[in-house]
């Protein structure tokens, strides 16, 4: 049976207010489900969550969490 591959988990944490913010990045910050300041979520690591994380990168923490 071949060994699977280990999922890289990213936690995600809200450090800034969206008070102010263009309307795309407040969406953004939804989408990635955070709700307020030092809010955390932990999401799987795709290209698709760094494209979010990396458009809203002043307003959030990025850690690399293991599985």
């Amino acid at each position: 049976m071949a060994k699977k591959k280990k999922e890289q988990l990213l936690k995600l944490t809200q450090v800034r207010s969206l008070i102010g913010q263009k309307k795309d990045q407040k969406l953004t910050v939804e989408a990635l489900g955070l709700r307020r300041i030092r809010h955390s979520v932990i999401k799987t690591d795709s290209p698709q969550i760094r494209g979010m994380v990396f458009k809203v990168r002043h307003l959030v923490s990025l850690e690399e969490v293991d599985a």
